[in-house]
């Protein structure tokens, strides 16, 4: 991946942008006004959409981050190739785990909603708009931007931060999100292609969710 794709203005816009976002989300929260799965389904498809629109006229253009119409499709098997092998070392892991008396569910498992409606609604949200913004704005924008300072300081760095609006531990361990972080941004830093990660954040999120409801 070049370094220096993403400018500081494009990234201080955009940051600016998704914290001006969510503040307003809050506010209508605290009134009462939205609260659920839906409402910030849309605000995170709001988000992407206003970062991408940044990327666009105040960037490079969405190609330098990785993402455009003619880079979907050999981003979406690499993502697939990606899951299938980290798959495949998690399923081991897991066995490992369970072997020396851990249960490894309890270390991803997570509280879903009640209701076949709201449990499909936080499939689409949690499954797939949520990792897709993640994905735009942390691999695509913050590493983007982080990279120009080399491969180990931008992963570590976009990978703290996305730790940090993941309050969720396991015995006060973000162990899921820091291995998430840390795969998803070398696998960008490896396919150039921003539909990698977003293919194996979605995939990863919906096993996630499909074990906690199966288990």
């Amino acid at each position: 991946m070049e370094a220096k794709k993403v400018e500081l203005k494009t990234l201080l816009i955009s940051l600016g942008v998704v914290l001006g976002v969510e503040f307003l989300a809050k506010a209508m929260i605290s009134t009462g006004l939205y609260h659920s799965m839906i409402f910030l389904g849309v605000l995170r498809l709001v988000e992407t959409a206003l970062v991408l629109l940044i990327v666009s006229v105040r960037g490079k253009g969405v190609s330098s981050i990785g993402l455009s119409p003619r880079t979907l499709g050999p981003g979406l098997r690499s993502g697939l190739i990606w899951s299938a092998c980290f798959g495949a070392i998690t399923a081991l892991a897991f066995v490992a785990l369970f072997l020396v008396g851990i249960d490894p569910l309890g270390i991803i498992r997570v509280r879903l909603p009640s209701g076949s409606r709201e449990i499909i609604i936080y499939f689409l949200v949690g499954g797939i708009v949520g990792p897709v913004a993640e994905e735009v704005i942390f691999r695509g924008v913050i590493y983007g931007f982080l990279r120009r300072w080399g491969v180990v300081l931008a992963v570590a760095l976009s990978t703290l931060v996305f730790v940090l609006i993941h309050p969720s531990a396991f015995y006060g361990i973000p162990l899921t999100q820091a291995v998430g972080g840390i795969l998803f941004a070398l696998a960008y830093e490896k396919e150039r292609n921003l539909m990698a990660p977003i293919t194996l954040h979605v995939l990863g999120n919906s096993a996630i969710f499909a074990l906690s409801l199966i288990f």
